[in-house]
C-alpha cells in the first residue's frame, strides 16, 4: 500500500476526548515544574569534575519534577494500549510527544525518554515474566536507564542484515563478541541494561539470522571504549558510546522472543519510536520558530527590526507552513499505526522519518541565522538542537532508506494498478508500453 491509498479512516486525526485532559496536564506540568528548573539543571552541570556523572543537585531537581508528575498521574504516556501505561493510542500520544519536544528535560520527567521508551515497549510486549520483573519494572518506575545497541562501525548498519556482532550458545550461555558504536544513553551511570542486536544463526534464511539479547552493561567483557562525538560534542553524561563485546556471557534466558526473531522485534520497537522522535522534533521546530520571532522582533539592524530585513517574513511564514504540514503527516502516520498496525503503516512511518528531521534542521538553521553569531554559541540552545536533529537523519535508519521504502511502495502500487488513466501528452493519447 502506498501513501496514495485513500482510506478515509486515516484522516480522522482528532485527539480523543479521553486524552485531551492529559495533554492539558502535561502542558501545565512542563510550564510549572520543568521549565523553571531547566536553566538551573544545566548550570549545575557546568564544569563538573567527572563528565560521565551528574553534578550534585542535578538528579535531585529531576527527581522532584518526576515525583510531581507521578503525583499528578502523568507517567509512562508513551506505552500505547497497555495496562502498564495510560492506554493511549499512537495518535493521542503523538500530540503529547510534540509538547515534550519543547524542553529537553520534559520527556524524562514523565519517564518518556528515548531509548528507554522503545526498550520498555519491547519488554512489555514480548518479555518473559522474569525479564519484566528484573528490567521492565525498574524502567517503568524510572529507577534505571537503558540503551539499544545495534549500529556497528565496521559494516553499513543502515542495512541491518549486515550486523555482525556474534552470539554463540555455549553451556546455557550466549557468548557475545563484536563492536558497536553510537550507543545512545550508554554513558549515563544510571544505564543498567542494553538490548543488543546480534547474529546468532549465520546459516539461516536472511531475515532469521539476527536476534536481540538483553546484556547488562556491567557484564564482564563489556568494554566502553569512549564516547562518539557529534559535531565535536560528547553529549555527556548521556553519551553515544563506542562499545566492544569481549566474550561477554549472559544466560540463555536473556534472549528476547526467540532465536532468529531480531527483525520481528524491530517492528515492535521502531515504528512507535520513530513517531515519538518525529513529534518531539516538531516540538523543537516550534521552539526554534518562537526563538526566531523573539529575536527578530526585538533587535534592530540598518534602522529596521530584523524581521523586516531581507526575506525574514517569508522565512517565518515558510517555517509555520512546514511545521503544520509535518504535524499533519505525523498525526496521519500515528493514525495509520492505530488503524493498520505497525507493519502495514511502515510506509507512513518512513515518510515522516524522512521528512521531519530534515525540515526541522532547516528551521533551526534559519533561527540560528536570525540570531546572528550568538545563535551558534552556548548562549542559545540552537546548536545543540541542530546537532540532535541532524543526528536523527541517521538514527533509526538514514533518510535514503526511508525514501527507498516510500518509493518502492509507489512503484509497486503503480505496477499493480489495472485502471490507470491514459496520459495525454501533446494532444496524443499515450498508453505506455
Amino acid at each position: 500500500m502506498s501513501l496514495g491509498n485513500h482510506n478515509a479512516e486515516l484522516n480522522q486525526l482528532a485527539m480523543s476526548e479521553k486524552a485531551q485532559p492529559l495533554l492539558d496536564a502535561v502542558i501545565a506540568h512542563i510550564r510549572d515544574n520543568v521549565d523553571p528548573i531547566t536553566e538551573e539543571y544545566y548550570k549545575l552541570g557546568e564544569g563538573r569534575a567527572d563528565r560521565w556523572s551528574h553534578a550534585p543537585g542535578q538528579l535531585e531537581l529531576l527527581e522532584t519534577a518526576k515525583e510531581k508528575a507521578r503525583a499528578n498521574g502523568l507517567w509512562n504516556f508513551f506505552l500505547p494500549n497497555a495496562e502498564t501505561g495510560e492506554g493511549l493510542s499512537n495518535l493521542d500520544y503523538a500530540y503529547i510527544a510534540a509538547e515534550l519536544g519543547k524542553n529537553p528535560l520534559a520527556p524524562e520527567t514523565l519517564n518518556c525518554s528515548a531509548p528507554d521508551t522503545g526498550n520498555m515497549e519491547v519488554l512489555e510486549r514480548i518479555g518473559t515474566p522474569e525479564q519484566k520483573e528484573k528490567w521492565l519494572k525498574p524502567l517503568l518506575a524510572g529507577e534505571i536507564r537503558s540503551a539499544y545497541a545495534m549500529t556497528e562501525p565496521n559494516v553499513a548498519s543502515s542495512d541491518a542484515k549486515n550486523i555482525s556482532t556474534s552470539a554463540v550458545l555455549e553451556n546455557g550461555e550466549w557468548v557475545i563478541n563484536g563492536e558497536k558504536f553510537y550507543i545512545s544513553g550508554a554513558g549515563d551511570p544510571r544505564c543498567k541494561i542494553m538490548i543488543t542486536m546480534v547474529k546468532t544463526s549465520p546459516d539461516a534464511e536472511t531475515f532469521k539470522q539476527q536476534s536481540q539479547i538483553l546484556v547488562p552493561i556491567d557484564a564482564p567483557g563489556v568494554e566502553i571504549l569512549g564516547p562518539m562525538h557529534v559535531f565535536g560534542h560528547d553529549d555527556a553524561p548521556h553519551g553515544h558510546m563506542h562499545i566492544r563485546f569481549n566474550n561477554v556471557r549472559v544466560p540463555e534466558s536473556n534472549m528476547l522472543l526467540g532465536e532468529g526473531r531480531g527483525f520481528e522485534i524491530s517492528q515492535v520497537r521502531l515504528g512507535p519510536g520513530r513517531i515519538h522522535h518525529c513529534m518531539r522534533s516538531i516540538g523543537q521546530g516550534e521552539r526554534a520558530l518562537e526563538m526566531m520571532l523573539e529575536r527578530s522582533l526585538n533587535r534592530e539592524a540598518f534602522g529596521k527590526k530584523i524581521i523586516d530585513l531581507g526575506k525574514n517574513m517569508e522565512t517565518i511564514s515558510r517555517a509555520r507552513i512546514e511545521l503544520e504540514a509535518m504535524r499533519l503527516m505525523v498525526l496521519k502516520a500515528a493514525r495509520a499505526m492505530d488503524v493498520l498496525g505497525n507493519k502495514e503503516a511502515r510506509i507512513w512511518v518512513s515518510a515522516v522519518k524522512a521528512m521531519v528531521p530534515e525540515k526541522v534542521c532547516q528551521i533551526i538553521d534559519q533561527s540560528m541565522q536570525v540570531h546572528g553569531a550568538a545563535g551558534l554559541s552556548q548562549w542559545f540552545p540552537l546548536s545543540d538542537m541542530y546537532a540532535g536533529q541532524r543526528t536523527l537523519r541517521f538514527a533509526d535508519g538514514p533518510d535514503e532508506v526511508h525514501h527507498h521504502v516510500v518509493a518502492r511502495a509507489e512503484v509497486q502500487t503503480y505496477k499493480n494498478s489495472n485502471d490507470r488513466t491514459p496520459i495525454i501528452a501533446a494532444g496524443r493519447k499515450f498508453e505506455g508500453p
